[in-house]
């Protein structure tokens, strides 16, 4: 069982990305730390921090429910494409450890996904 999360169109050959619920949830952890806080601290993962406290465009992402609630809109999409872009852009091809390794290659697929929404104007879907 786990969590697929893709394009809106219809199209069985668009990208896709999957985790298993508790590989989605390391990653949503991973990019809450990269953007500065911990997911943790956040209403609905076990603290009490209000989410339009902190200032990220990957909210809509990290604050989703697995696979419940509302799908992405493209507008979502093309919001969070330029913080993920930027942390592909900034990669350290030197770094081993296998949490940065795993992050970045989910954050790939996802870009790879996200512009798929955008470029076709259709949500992204959590399934």
């Amino acid at each position: 069982m786990g969590l697929t999360l893709f394009p809106g169109d219809g199209d069985v050959t668009t990208p896709d990305i999957s985790w298993s619920y508790s590989g989605f949830h390391l990653f949503r952890k991973w990019l809450a730390q990269a953007e500065g806080f911990p997911l943790a601290a956040m209403e609905g993962f076990g603290g009490d921090r209000q989410w339009h406290s902190v200032s990220t465009t990957l909210a809509p992402l990290l604050d989703h429910p697995d696979d419940d609630g509302p799908d992405l809109t493209p507008a979502q999409c093309a919001a969070m494409l330029p913080r993920l872009q930027a942390m592909l852009d900034r990669r350290d091809p030197e770094e081993t450890d296998p949490a940065y390794v795993r992050g970045m290659g989910d954050v790939h697929e996802l870009v790879t996904v996200l512009r798929v929404c955008v470029d076709k104007d259709v949500e992204l879907i959590f399934g």
